[in-house]
This record gives structure tokens, C-alpha cells and sequence, in this order.
């Protein structure tokens, strides 16, 4: 047995059944020997991205893995890496690196030492014998704590070579969960059950500790209105009477107005990280100066205190707290009155009705070239939501669609982005139909992400991994008119040019482009159709240049 076949077993006996990768990586030939499926990506960022996607629809239970080779593998897969970073999503890593005598070499790339700064953990195996070990270590730091990806360089010498001796043996990694400070937790019932406007401020935290039922109950037992940061959309069921939206760089006016007033703040499952791609809590108690309390849940100590002073803090598992706090609230006979619960619910649906009336021009638009609200709207309210996973692109893309999709399961909708790379929701897309292969998946991206990662499509179609693209094609990079006028004006500097429909054919997919709106929905029923039969599907939608957004000051 060699350090690559070695690695190879202890991925089998932690239940990975499929490899994302690009050669050259005797990691692929190896698993392959045991069974584990290599989905070979074009570029590497993509294959992260892959890998990604396999975890977030996974919530991290099965996680994904990514192989690549030294020196430029290496290099041209940190982009993606730094994506699963900021998003706190757990991947295993496993490039090779230079033969132990050439591994300081300069300028040999070290993947252990460069994306030490972009990984939860990250080493070097120096010894075969430290396989075992260091394989314990890099999946526990993926199923412990808050998430990340996790790294482990295999010098080449050691992967091919063959191991003298007996390996110590492995044992599959358990993950490990703790629950808050019950001291903690009854103040924390203190300020609940005294607040007078509370908010809940949900995280991705959710999702991963698949706390949606938990979160339901504790909402619906106090009447306290349910936000969900951009990574934890669909954590908290969208159609919910209680459900105010998705808090992100656009977002609904219910989010906008009772966080404004709300005079508490629970974070659970979240970092309350200030980002361009979150809102931000506001200071006072709607127009007053009185300050808002904010609490805060999370399983990570880093996150406590780093861009909002907490009043209350808790560190645990979302599920373990919320079950904790359910508990003693319960327990204090903690129910608020019908008359009372029944006035925020009528105060929420005021409010959201009134937001998507002044919409319902854009979302309904009849207009040519297509205005991208009308083919947003179109397309996510004639999906099965219960068995659709939907994501988005960076840019106009992600603005347009996350305020509107109302995301009703765990898992249905893959919102992400504190870094935001172009052309990074295809790879997710084709990640978790990896982890689903029975739901529609469907990507909704621009046409600047696509020309980043539009290569991929024949992943999916070499793959048979049919998913749905839907590209908005509006033959420009948008919003970026106003940040450079001159090049713009003087030197078209912001336009594209691109017939996508001929690429993804060219590619294995099946591709229609659509002009007029009488056309979005039975171009999605024929796309579903290709998918079903398992052949990719992209649907150019040929687009104005929107620039309106669903933002408040």
C-alpha cells in the first residue's frame, strides 16, 4: 500500500463516494480502485466549487473532497477555496505537494503553507506512518465546531511510494456538538420573554445543525418575527406567517422595517459579520436612541463580540440551544397571548404585501428585451419549491433573486457570498446535484459569470449531472457603469458580446434562447424535460440592463 492508497481507504470508510479533481493526483487513480466516483472538473476553482456545493446540500453530514496536483492545481484552486472560507463551508483538500527534499525549494508552491491563512487546518504529511493520524485530525476540524476547509498536502514521494511497516489503524470520526451554558441560556429567556419587539437574526448556523424545526417552535411559541442572513436562507420556511425574508445586500421591506424597530436582536447560528452582503442592525430602537440588545448564539468564540458588542452571548450548537431555550422558556410558562401573536402576523403581511404590490410592475413586465425580474418571478414560482435546489451568481443575479424566492424547505435555496466570485454558483449547482441527484437543481447566473465559469457545463454533461442553467443575458457587466463612466463611455468598456446558446450546445447541453415573456415558462417545462432525461439544460433569457434594486436606506 502506498500514502495514496492509504488516504484512499480512510475516504472510503468515512463514506465518501465521490472525488471531485483535476490530474494530475494518485489520490484519483486510487479511490477509483475502491469505488469512489472521480467527477474530473476543467478548472480547479470549479472542482472547488463542486466539491462546495456537495457539502452545503449535505448541511456537512457527508462532506465534499477535492484532489488536485501540485504547483499550478495547487495555485488555481485558491480562489474557490477562499470562497468556502468566508462561507464557513467544510471541505477536504488533498493536493499533492513537491518530494520532501524539494519541498522548500524556492519558489515551489507549498499548498500547506499558502492557504494556511484560508483554511480552518491545514499540514503536511512528512511521514507515511502519519496518514491515519493526520486524516483523524483534518475530519474532525470538519466535524467540530464552526465549519471550513480543511487541508492536507501529500508530497509525491509519499503518495506513490510504497509504505514499509504496519499503519496504525483508523477509526471513523464522530462528530462532536456542545449545548450552552444553562446560566447563559436563562438570561437569555430573560431578555426573550421581556422584550417588547423582538427579532430573530438566523445563520447559516441553522442549516448545519439542521434546526429549522427548532427555530419553527421557538418563533411560533414567543411570536418573534424570522430573518434569515444570505447564507441562511431557506433555514426557517420562507411562506411562514412569521417569516420576514432574507437580510442581504438587497432584501424585502419586512426585514427593513421590524428590524429597524425591534428593541432585541437573537442572533443564533450566525457570526453577525458586517459585510456588503448582510444588512446592517441599526443602533437605536427604531427613531429613539435607546440601544438595541443583542444577543448572540453561536458555536464559534471568534464570532462573539468581533463586529457587534453582544449583551448576551452563548456559545453552542443552534439546535442544542434552541432546544435549551424552548425548554426554559416552557418551563417559566412562557406563551405569548393569541391577541398579541395575531397583531404580528397581521403587521408582517401588511408590510410584505404592500413591498411586493410596488414589485409587481417589474415582476410581471411584459417589456422586450426582458426586464430579469419577470424571468425570476416566472421561474421561481412555477418550480416544485419542495424539490427544486435553486442558486445564484455573484452580482445582479443574486440582488435580483434572493429578495423575491421565497425558499420553503432546508436545503432549497444555496444563497452564499462574503467574497462573491464570479462564476462560482455553477459549480455549486453541479455539487449538489451530486449530493441530490433526485431534485431539479437550477442555477440562476449573468452572463459575465458565465464567461468565468461556463466550461464546467460540460462537466455536468459528461457528468450526467443535469442541471438547469438559467443565464440572464443583458450583454453587459452590470453596475459597474458608475464606477468607471470614462472607460464605459469612451471605450464600451462594460460590454459583452456572446451567443451562449451555441457554447453550451458545443458543450453537451441542451440550449434555447428566449426573447419574449410569453416564452419564459414553457422554455423552463422543456429544460426540465432535458434534465429528467439527464442531459444539462441552459436557458439564455435575453435581458435589459435592470438596475433597480429591492434596497433600503
Amino acid at each position: 500500500m502506498n500514502g495514496a492508497s492509504a488516504i484512499a481507504r480512510i475516504l472510503q470508510q468515512e463514506g465518501v463516494e465521490s472525488l471531485s479533481c483535476f490530474p494530475a493526483n494518485p489520490i484519483i487513480e486510487a479511490a477509483a480502485n475502491l469505488g469512489i466516483r472521480p467527477i474530473i472538473c476543467r478548472q480547479e476553482r470549479a472542482g472547488v466549487n463542486i466539491a462546495d456545493g456537495y457539502s452545503r446540500a449535505n448541511f456537512g453530514n457527508r462532506f465534499g473532497v477535492f484532489a488536485m496536483q501540485y504547483g499550478p492545481g495547487a495555485e488555481n484552486a485558491y480562489g474557490g477555496v477562499a470562497q468556502a472560507f468566508a462561507d464557513s463551508v467544510p471541505i477536504l483538500l488533498l493536493p499533492t505537494g513537491y518530494e520532501r527534499p524539494r519541498s522548500s525549494t524556492h519558489p515551489n508552491f507549498s499548498a500547506s503553507e499558502n492557504y494556511a491563512g484560508i483554511t480552518k487546518w491545514s499540514a503536511r504529511v512528512t511521514d507515511a506512518h502519519q496518514i491515519p493520524e493526520l486524516m483523524r485530525r483534518a475530519i474532525t476540524h470538519l466535524r467540530t465546531g464552526r465549519g471550513g476547509p480543511v487541508l492536507l498536502e501529500i508530497p509525491k514521494d509519499i503518495a506513490t511510494e510504497e509504505i514499509q511497516g504496519t499503519m496504525p489503524d483508523y477509526q471513523v470520526v464522530q462528530p462532536v456538538r456542545s449545548a450552552g451554558d444553562p446560566h447563559d441560556i436563562a438570561k437569555i429567556a430573560d431578555a426573550l420573554l421581556g422584550a417588547k419587539q423582538p427579532i430573530i437574526h438566523a445563520g447559516q448556523g441553522i442549516l448545519w445543525a439542521q434546526a429549522t424545526k427548532e427555530l419553527i417552535e421557538l418563533a411560533e411559541l414567543l411570536t418573534i418575527p424570522v430573518m434569515t442572513t444570505l447564507t441562511g436562507k431557506s433555514g426557517f420556511p420562507e411562506d411562514h406567517p412569521l417569516a420576514l425574508g432574507t437580510g442581504s445586500s438587497t432584501t424585502t421591506k419586512a426585514v427593513n422595517h421590524f428590524l429597524n424597530r425591534s428593541d432585541v436582536v437573537f442572533g443564533i447560528g450566525c457570526s453577525f459579520s458586517l459585510t456588503t452582503f448582510g444588512v446592517t442592525i441599526p443602533q437605536g430602537v427604531g427613531n429613539t436612541r435607546r440601544p438595541k440588545v443583542i444577543i448572540h448564539s453561536t458555536n464559534d468564540a471568534l464570532d462573539i463580540n468581533k463586529d457587534y458588542a453582544a449583551d448576551l452571548a452563548v456559545i453552542g450548537d443552534a439546535k442544542l440551544v434552541l432546544r435549551q431555550l424552548i425548554q426554559e422558556i416552557r418551563h417559566r410558562g412562557g406563551v405569548v397571548p393569541s391577541r398579541h401573536a395575531l397583531e404580528v402576523i397581521n403587521e408582517i403581511k401588511t408590510v410584505k404585501n404592500s413591498w411586493i404590490k410596488a414589485w409587481m410592475p417589474k415582476l410581471t413586465s411584459r417589456e422586450t428585451p426582458l426586464n430579469p425580474y419577470r424571468v425570476i418571478w416566472d421561474v421561481i414560482n412555477s418550480i416544485d419549491r419542495h424539490n427544486t435546489i435553486v442558486t445564484h451568481d455573484s452580482g445582479s443575479p443574486r440582488d435580483q433573486t434572493v429578495p423575491f424566492f421565497e425558499a420553503l424547505v432546508p436545503g432549497s435555496y444555496i444563497g452564499w457570498g462574503k467574497s462573491t466570485q464570479l462564476g462560482y454558483g455553477l459549480g455549486l449547482a453541479i455539487g449538489a446535484k451530486l449530493a441530490n441527484p433526485h431534485k431539479s437543481v437550477i442555477n440562476i447566473m449573468g452572463d459575465t459569470a458565465f464567461g468565468m465559469a461556463g466550461i464546467d457545463m460540460e462537466t455536468a454533461a459528461r457528468c450526467k449531472l443535469p442541471i438547469i442553467t438559467v443565464l440572464l443575458n443583458n450583454s453587459v457587466m452590470g453596475g459597474y457603469r458608475n464606477r468607471m463612466p470614462t472607460a464605459t463611455a469612451e471605450f464600451g468598456a462594460s460590454r459583452l458580446t456572446g451567443d451562449y446558446t451555441k457554447i453550451a450546445e458545443g458543450l453537451g447541453a441542451y440550449s434555447e434562447r428566449v426573447t419574449i415573456p410569453e416564452e419564459i415558462i414553457p422554455a423552463l417545462r422543456r429544460a426540465e424535460a432535458i434534465a429528467a432525461s439527464g442531459q444539462p439544460a441552459l436557458l439564455e433569457f435575453v435581458t435589459c440592463e435592470e438596475l433597480e434594486q429591492s434596497k433600503f436606506e
